[in-house]
């Protein structure tokens, strides 16, 4: 029997308790059971994030947290800075740009890390920039930025720090608080094992004074809305309940595996992933010092195309990885280990790329990769 096995970046596996969860009888959302689950969820989201702050529930995918973010922070003519290293902080400025905002954008080498030296600059030459707008886990590229370092620059400014954290929260370290980071903003689909449909924003006083400055129009994505009705607690409009009630499920496993193992078990999954490539004579695309513990960049070698790998094994070994975006298209592999995958996710998965690699034509050891992932997994 063919699998199913998602290795994506999102949407991710979903576990079957978490299926089951999904299939509860459905109940309204204006009533006071939903309302714990509300308080259930709130309360979970800010142990994975290590805030006290408020969090926002919207119903979205994470672009939509990302537009409630720039809605609510700048509008035309505000200045704000942009970190573009990959295809999701270019949607940073994107959005920017809709909202007539007037990003400053610093460019960055896929594969490498802004420089918190870089966003210290452009905050010392211009006061007026609102807002700095970073990627916690590149999902295009696997790269991790330095969020502490870069939040230890904004701190010192006017200016506010929000930080995508859509396909790194509950996979990657982050503390909200101890950092000073002013917005996180994540969602359903990638760490938390379950559909699209539901975004969250968290956000300090810091953050918030802002948003109630902002002239920006907006009405579904009125964070003032949310902050409204926070303490009831309870959603402007009509959540996705389902989701929101599994979510309790989802985060109840992260409070009792704990956070320091659950980042010990995703980087164990990521090394073993990164000693498979290098045993098969690859790369990884990101650098040393960045590379992510949520996805792994894969960088093929000449004459292999990327999309026929990426094909064969959705379609003939049913495992779904993802492959370059942009200009990377056809030239890297990319193998998530977020959610609840686990080592032997991992070593199915590494097996289905040896044999996809073998059928267009690749010259290998077989079973290389799966022999290095293993002995990372037995160190």
């Amino acid at each position: 029997m063919k699998r199913n096995l998602i290795l994506a970046p999102g949407p991710t596996q979903i576990p079957p308790d978490l299926c089951a969860a999904l299939g509860k009888p459905i109940i309204h959302h204006r009533t006071p059971q939903f309302a714990q689950n509300l308080k259930d969820v709130i309360d979970g989201l800010q142990y994975v994030m290590q805030t006290k702050n408020d969090v926002y529930i919207l119903t979205s995918s994470g672009t939509g947290a990302m537009e409630a973010a720039v809605c609510n922070l700048v509008g035309k003519g505000d200045k704000a800075i942009t970190v573009e290293g990959g295809k999701f902080g270019e949607r940073w400025t994107e959005l920017c740009k809709v909202y007539g905002a007037e990003p400053q954008v610093i460019e960055v080498k896929w594969g490498t890390a802004v420089k918190p030296a870089d966003i210290k600059a452009l905050l010392d030459k211009d006061k007026s920039i609102k807002a700095v707008f970073v990627t916690l886990n590149e999902t295009s590229t696997g790269v991790v930025s330095d969020i502490k370092s870069i939040a230890a620059v904004v701190k010192e400014t006017n200016a506010v720090l929000v930080v995508d954290a859509i396909s790194g929260l509950g996979v990657i370290d982050i503390k909200m608080d101890d950092w000073a980071v002013d917005v996180i903003v994540s969602a359903s689909h990638k760490g938390f094992m379950l559909p699209p449909g539901i975004s969250f924003v968290a956000m300090n006083e810091k953050a918030y004074k802002l948003v109630e400055k902002c002239e920006t129009p907006r009405y579904y994505f009125d964070l003032r809305k949310s902050k409204k009705v926070y303490n009831d607690p309870d959603t402007p409009f009509t959540p996705a309940i389902s989701i929101v009630v599994a979510l309790v499920d989802s985060l109840r496993k992260f409070k009792e595996e704990g956070l320091d193992k659950l980042f010990a078990r995703y980087a164990k999954l990521a090394e073993a992933t990164r000693a498979a490539a290098k045993a098969l004579g690859m790369t990884i695309l990101a650098g040393d010092d960045c590379v992510s513990n949520a996805v792994t960049p894969i960088v093929l070698p000449e004459g292999v195309a990327g999309g026929k790998v990426v094909k064969i094994m959705r379609d003939t070994y049913g495992v779904t990885v993802a492959g370059g975006q942009g200009y990377l298209k056809g030239k890297i592999v990319r193998i998530a280990h977020m959610g609840c995958v686990d080592e032997y996710d991992i070593l199915t998965g590494i097996a289905c790329f040896e044999k996809a690699l073998k059928d267009v034509g690749y010259s290998f050891e077989m079973g290389a990769g799966v022999k290095a992932a293993q002995e990372v997994f037995n160190s």
